[in-house]
């Protein structure tokens, strides 16, 4: 095949196609440095036209509460009170400083998505 930028959908399933032919190439052939430069070519192109929005702050708070199995109660214990949950998830309250430090700390959620406004 030959490497070029990808710029069409057309483009875009020849690449992935000719990437699933090649992707167990032995390390060190022709077929290996291909796979790898398709695999940039092919990122490039999804990253213009596949965007996926980060989630809101109320989303990955929710999100990482179900991978960690916690409960609105175990939240509470996080950000100090059982009503700041409540109100958090009712919009009436925004995270301030404090909560989005502990959100960060106990709850690994990274600081760009939980000062996004929601």
């Amino acid at each position: 095949m030959e490497l070029k930028i990808i710029k069409t959908k057309k483009d875009y399933h020849a690449a992935m196609e000719r990437f699933e032919d090649i992707f167990s190439a032995k390390r060190g052939t022709k077929e290996s440095d291909e796979a790898d430069v398709l695999a940039l070519l092919i990122k490039e192109y999804e990253n213009k036209h596949y965007v996926i929005d980060a989630p809101s702050p109320l989303e990955a708070i929710k999100y990482r509460m179900e991978q960690q199995g916690l409960t609105n109660k175990d939240l509470a214990k996080i950000l100090g009170y059982k009503s700041r949950v409540s109100d958090i998830f009712h919009h009436t309250r925004k995270l301030n400083l404090k909560m989005i430090r502990a959100l960060y700390e106990k709850l690994h959620i990274s600081l760009e998505t939980l000062v996004k406004e929601y």
